[in-house]
């Protein structure tokens, strides 16, 4: 399937009744796109990171009664899981797009990782642009703009991920609906390689851990 943007019923899709039919919804309009952007980006990002990038389309597959809020596709360089490692995706609530560099609670490195991300701060402030937003929860659709949190907020999210097990850390961008179906095919791509190159430095990291 070629990949044409996301479309107004790519959205309502999130305000199906029932897991067994939003699942179904997920799966015949939504998972063929992100499978068609797994493809090109594991590509893309292998070049970027250097390393071998695989991508994971999300199964929900440990639902048994509350349907999906969103769905995404994550990058990372392991053949078997992302959960565990510092990654990317590409995803959708009702309300938007996303694009994440994220590192989630299962990650082992998390205390690590914050503890070097806090180290250079200051880099990755000047390197974020203030248009770019953060999460503390990726099971949430809220976030937070850089130019909000690039102060303080940001050293205690640092914190937090190195002293709070269930802690997490994302960044990347928000895409809301009204802008998203009027993107073409193009407009994503160029949006795309745009914030996972500007992401590269939150990835680099994991070098110093």
């Amino acid at each position: 399937m070629s990949f044409n943007g996301f479309q107004e019923e790519d959205f309502n899709v999130f305000q199906t009744d029932g897991l067994e039919q939003r699942m179904e919804q997920i799966i015949n309009h939504i998972r063929p796109k992100l499978e068609t952007l797994g493809k090109k980006y594991a590509d893309e990002l292998t070049v970027l990171t250097g390393e071998e990038m695989y991508f994971h389309v999300a199964k929900h597959a440990r639902r048994t009664v509350n349907p999906p809020k969103d769905t995404w596709v994550a990058f990372a360089p392991n053949k078997r899981g992302y959960k565990m490692l510092p990654h990317f995706q590409i995803g959708l609530f009702g309300t938007h797009v996303f694009v994440w560099f994220a590192l989630i609670y299962e990650a082992p490195i998390k205390d690590t990782y914050g503890k070097v991300l806090k180290k250079n701060l200051k880099k990755i402030k000047t390197k974020i642009p203030d248009s770019f937003v953060w999460s503390d929860d990726h099971t949430k659709p809220e976030s937070f703009k850089h130019r909000d949190v690039k102060k303080k907020k940001l050293e205690e999210m640092a914190l937090r991920l190195s002293t709070v097990k269930k802690a997490e850390l994302l960044c990347g961008i928000h895409i809301p609906k009204d802008e998203a179906v009027k993107m073409s095919a193009h407009d994503w791509y160029d949006r795309l390689d745009e914030t996972f190159k500007t992401l590269m430095p939150l990835y680099a990291l994991k070098k110093e851990l």
